[in-house]
């Protein structure tokens, strides 16, 4: 009869009683076979050892008879230091064992997803918005104040790049923010959205590539600038407002910003607005509303800007955008943040006790129902806040009522100097005819 060696069988965790004694466990793990040292290791989290081993030439997808590797073992006790350091070492995905079984070890397929480059099976699966990383110049390049973006230069031309660093890999929530950005971004293309020119998936650190818009954002703007004038304001809002009307209008799944304050907001050289930084984004594909996974902090976004119902983990829809649209609005107009003598804590309390920021600019610089808009647009009930398409159309009705005022202002002076020439022309002036007219 031949003799046929046989795997060792190797079951830890959750999934067996067999677990090594763990009184004995250092001096054990000595005298094991080194495959099966290195699926006790994965068990334990012995990240340097497990290094050790494997630099010692230990096969990283050891099979034992139950079909689990060291990946499994990883996955099934949640450690997912292990899970990223054997993926990097060329561990295989899959997830099922011989028993047919994915419970504990689908956690596998997950982390990959996450944690690994978007690899592609061969060189012509490759996105065709690809960057290979030798093409991006850092060397002088500084960081952009919002975010992770980095100036960089690419193909002669300067842009701005989100890097995602390998410390960053095990932090499931931001990895899986990046990939929903860099998903949304291929999708969208708008004058009043900043464009979106490629990315690295296919090496670490990923990146996303967009265009680099050296004015900054309309933070530091209006920090230089303080209040605007209402001709001024009104522009820069109908720019916001039709770049958010695209997103919320776009077809099939419309998508929610949901963090939409100045710095997300940048300055192009001809002095339009475009809407940037798409990181928690949200599309709404078969349902009208979303929901976030867990409460919104304030490390998420900014707290004076931020909605009710999301700050109370509620079921939301693209009328957050609008809320925080009137306070950018109001803003602008005002010259300082909303509630800026409140601490940034204290103010979603204040918008959940339908408190708003007072208006304290002059009435006239609310012209035109400029002052009503805003006051629908923060309405504490969604449905009642306009769409981005109404704000459109009453925004370019009260501009249009701007311009006409101005170009009165500026056309009167020289009316009234072409009179006085006719009637120096006459012999007369405009003051001795009234004069005249009076002594009658």
């Amino acid at each position: 009869m031949e003799n046929k060696k046989l795997h060792p069988r190797f079951s830890l965790g959750r999934q067996s009683s067999l677990a090594p004694d763990r009184a004995a466990a250092a001096p054990a793990s000595e005298v094991l076979d080194p495959a099966v040292r290195l699926m006790y290791l994965a068990n334990e989290g012995d990240l340097d050892g497990i290094k050790e081993l494997l630099d010692a030439g230990s096969d990283v997808n050891f099979t034992d008879i139950d079909g689990r590797t060291a990946l499994h073992v990883a996955a099934c006790q949640g450690r997912t230091d292990v899970v990223d350091l054997l993926l990097r070492q060329g561990a295989h995905v899959d997830p099922r064992d011989c028993w047919g079984s994915t419970s504990d070890c689908i956690l596998i397929s997950e982390l990959h997803c996450l944690m690994a480059p978007m690899h592609v099976q061969n060189a012509r699966e490759v996105p065709e918005y690809e960057i290979h990383p030798s093409e991006l110049d850092f060397t002088n390049s500084v960081c952009i104040t919002k975010g992770t973006f980095r100036i960089a230069l690419w193909r002669g031309t300067q842009v701005a790049v989100k890097t995602l660093g390998e410390e960053l890999f095990t932090d499931d929530d931001k990895v899986k923010a990046f990939h929903d950005e860099l998903t949304l971004l291929q999708k969208i293309r708008h004058p009043n959205v900043v464009q979106f020119l490629g990315a690295v998936t296919q090496s670490t650190p990923m990146m996303i590539v967009t265009e680099y818009l050296p004015q900054g954002d309309l933070r530091a703007y209006l920090k230089r600038k303080g209040a605007l004038k209402p001709i001024t304001a009104v522009k820069f809002a109908l720019d916001i407002a039709r770049g958010m009307n695209y997103l919320h209008e776009h077809k099939p799944e419309a998508i929610i910003h949901r963090d939409l304050e100045p710095s997300n907001i940048l300055r192009d050289d001809s002095g339009h607005l475009k809407v940037a930084d798409f990181g928690v984004s949200k599309l709404l594909k078969v349902a009208k509303t979303v929901k976030e996974d867990k409460p919104v902090t304030c490390l998420d976004t900014s707290w004076r800007y931020v909605a009710p119902e999301v700050y109370r983990n509620e079921e939301y829809d693209t009328k957050v955008d609008v809320f925080s649209f009137a306070l950018i609005l109001q803003e602008m107009i005002e010259g300082c943040p909303p509630f800026y003598a409140k601490p940034e804590n204290d103010v979603p309390t204040a918008y959940v006790e339908n408190e708003r920021p007072p208006f304290r600019a002059l009435p006239k610089l609310y012209a035109y129902g400029l002052k009503q808009l805003i006051e629908e647009c923060w309405d504490e009930l969604p449905y009642r806040r306009p769409t981005f398409r109404e704000i459109i159309r009453r925004l370019e009705d009260i501009s249009y009522h701007l311009a006409q005022k101005r170009h009165w202002k500026i056309r009167a002076p020289a009316c009234i100097q072409n009179l006085e020439t006719l009637f120096r022309g006459n012999g007369t002036s405009p003051s001795s005819r009234s004069s005249r007219s009076t002594n009658r």
